[in-house]
């Protein structure tokens, strides 16, 4: 019988090393949902699992996200490419994206492709749930000329995950429901009365 570990997560001595293989990432409500598997070492076998994060995901994974959005519109054919299109990695995205957002995607098998997943909100207000088609890393026929850039994205959006799975998340701390102000300032009373 194995020894049980007394620590489990992302502070476990393990966990560290283990080799995780990301299949379906979905984002709602900045709460991250994954499935995915995971090996201990090369030659274990891979363990399947589905988790929900209970924690807000770090801004590093919705920064990664939003730079899917412009190979979902040019996937889907919601935009044409502008001289505008494509930002330096620092930069917000251009005004022409706002209404898109990526919210997962699905991986290929053996991450050799993949589908995004977003959505477009419409000027009434309702939105509109967009899936890109398959996209293959090793399109030998060249129908969409950003392959090589798609993966490089979603490598550093892959990289951003896995550290969610580990335990990156928004620091949050809840406030006090009547917390007392740490400064004593004194304040000056006005008088406002109308003088007739």
């Amino acid at each position: 019988m194995s020894q049980l570990l007394p620590v489990v997560g992302p502070d476990s001595p393990e966990a560290a090393t283990s080799i995780i293989t990301i299949q379906k990432v979905k984002l709602k409500d900045q709460h991250l949902t994954c499935e995915f598997t995971e090996q201990r070492t090369d030659d274990a076998p891979p363990r399947a699992f589905a988790l929900t994060c209970a924690e807000q995901v770090h801004a590093d994974l919705t920064h990664a996200l939003s730079r899917l959005v412009p190979h979902l519109c040019l996937l889907a054919e919601q935009l044409t490419e502008t001289s505008d299109f494509w930002p330096d990695e620092s930069e917000e995205l251009p005004a022409l994206f706002e209404p898109f957002t990526v919210t997962g995607f699905s991986m290929g098998r053996h991450q050799s492709g993949v589908t995004l997943i977003g959505q477009r909100e419409l000027t009434g207000g309702r939105v509109l749930n967009l899936t890109s088609p398959y996209q293959s890393f090793d399109d030998e026929h060249g129908s969409y000329p950003y392959t090589g850039l798609l993966e490089t994205t979603l490598a550093t959006a892959l990289a951003e995950v896995e550290a969610a799975l580990r335990g990156k998340c928004t620091d949050y701390r809840q406030l006090d429901l009547f917390e007392e102000p740490t400064t004593t300032t004194p304040v000056q009373y006005v008088s406002t009365l109308t003088r007739a």
